[in-house]
């Protein structure tokens, strides 16, 4: 049993991770293990480079290998807009849309009584220095549209009012969305949010 132990670890670490069980987790190992010399050597080899290199951005928390991140040293991002965000998926879903050229800022999450999570425990006193510091126009609020997403919004419009135009996503029926499909609250949204034709 002992020979294994080594590839039980792997597999149960695997399992730990988002959208792998221990079912999932054993298949990919056991392909790992066949494609040893495609897949698991340089899949090891990279890892290790980034458990090395990886840092978060000191100016707007996302993840890189230097201090601050491409997309902070970007004169051509340098625009006025700042994009808040809850965290690095986020801002990575909206680089891969490819619709913001702005900068951003990841907050760390979003504001959760119940969680104890307060302004201090995400990188809100940061998002208010930026503003007038970076010589921000614009903030737009891209926040889940969840209870905690959207006290966080609001937090943050009172924390920024009168100082920067504030602006979020629309929210409402997605593109190739059924009504049948949807949610109350998601109606709700897209009947509030609607625009002429």
């Amino acid at each position: 049993m002992s020979s294994t132990r080594d590839i039980d670890a792997l597999i149960e670490l695997m399992a730990k991770l988002p959208g792998l069980g221990p079912r999932s987790a054993r298949r990919a190992v056991l392909h790992l293990i066949r494609k040893r010399s495609l897949l698991l050597t340089p899949l090891a080899d990279v890892m290790q480079t980034v458990a090395a290199t990886a840092r978060e951005c000191l100016n707007c928390g996302n993840v890189g290998t230097a201090d601050v991140c491409d997309i902070c040293t970007s004169e051509k991002r340098a625009n006025g807009e700042l994009c808040v965000v809850e965290d690095v998926a986020d801002l990575w879903a909206m680089e891969r849309a490819g619709v913001f050229k702005g900068r951003y800022h990841v907050l760390g999450g979003t504001l959760s009584a119940l969680d104890a999570v307060g302004p201090e425990e995400l990188r809100i006193p940061r998002l208010v220095d930026r503003v007038p510091g970076e010589n921000i126009t614009e903030v737009i609020l891209a926040l889940n549209a969840t209870i905690d997403g959207q006290t966080t919004a609001h937090y943050i419009a009172d924390q920024l009012d009168g100082q920067v135009k504030l602006t979020s996503l629309a929210q409402g029926v997605p593109i190739g969305g059924e009504l049948d499909y949807l949610d109350d609250g998601t109606i709700t949204a897209a009947m509030r949010a609607r625009k002429a034709i």
